[in-house]
This record gives structure tokens, sequence and C-alpha cells, in this order.
């Protein structure tokens, strides 16, 4: 895949398919459902964004899950700014007749769209930390599949889930 071998990418999807499955119905199956998309459909929503991105820099295995990850992530949070931007009737004017009117979001929303934001504000901190999160929470992958993607030890990414969990929660709070 990396020497844009043609074909390639399909047999790395065809190889990973199982565990990109176990992946996106782990994203799915965490709170309640925040898409229309179930297991299936993610990940083949994942494959066409892969595929239409090109050429993958993937070094192995845990390094194209770490990034199938960041896609699936992408694809979750991409649906529910869409499905926000409905609600809101896109462009259209809005007017409202009282003054107490409810967020027509649903927690879950709400939630996936916070989370995205204090990620982004991670980002700008440490990007590496980002990445764990993704590879961690996202994908699943263990530390040390995680560190053999990065090229770090076990213990780093151990502190770095740790000061990922703590920035982050810090960062959702401050959003409340």
């Amino acid at each position: 895949m990396r020497e844009g071998e043609g074909g390639a990418m399909d047999q790395v999807f065809a190889l990973t398919y199982r565990e990109l499955r176990d992946l996106a119905h782990q994203r799915i199956r965490r709170g309640t459902p925040v898409t229309v998309l179930d297991t299936t459909s993610l990940v083949h929503e994942c494959y066409l964004r892969l595929v239409r991105v090109g050429q993958i820099q993937a070094r192995d295995r845990a390094h194209f899950l770490a990034y199938a990850a960041r896609v699936m992530r992408s694809i979750v949070v991409d649906m529910v700014r869409e499905r926000h931007a409905q609600r809101r009737g896109g462009g259209e004017l809005h007017v409202t007749l009282g003054a107490d009117v409810p967020d027509a979001s649903s927690v879950s929303e709400q939630q996936v769209m916070r989370v995205d934001e204090a990620l982004e504000a991670l980002a700008q901190l440490d990007e590496r930390l980002v990445k764990v999160v993704e590879m961690r929470y996202f994908a699943g992958l263990s530390a040390d599949e995680i560190a053999d993607a990065l090229g770090v030890s076990a213990r780093t990414i151990s502190r770095d889930w740790e000061k990922a969990r703590l920035l982050l929660f810090a960062a959702l709070q401050d959003q409340n």
C-alpha cells in the first residue's frame, strides 16, 4: 500500500475487515446511537473515505487501524453535524413564537460534538494525545499496539492516556 500498488488497499481492508467491524461495533455500542449507521454501514463508509484519500502511509496493522479509527470518528461527527444542520433547517431562517425553546439536539449528539471540540482543543496542545485517545477510545487498541504505531513505549502511552483523560475532562467541564 505504501508503494502505491494497485489493489493493496482492498487487500488490507479485506484482511482487517473483521477488526474494523469490531471497531465500528464498539463505537456504535458506546452509549446511545448517534447515527443512523449500523456497524456494516460505518465500516463501508470508512472504506469509501479511505479509497477517496488514495495512498495511505500505514506502516503496519496497528497504524492502519489507528487511521481507520480516526476516519470512523470523522464519519460519526460529520453525521451528527449534518443532522444538527438539517434540524436547524440548514440555511433557512427560523422564527420562534416563544422565548423558551428547548434545544432539539439529543444529549448523545451534544456529547459527540463536545468531545470532538475538546479533542480539537487538545490537538492544539499535543497532537500525540489526540492520536492516543482516537486509537484507545475509538479503535480499542491496546497500549502496546498504540506504542508500536506511534513508535514510543507502552509506559509513555499509559501516561499519555491518563494525561489526555484529565485534559479532556477539564475541557468538557469548561464547556458546561
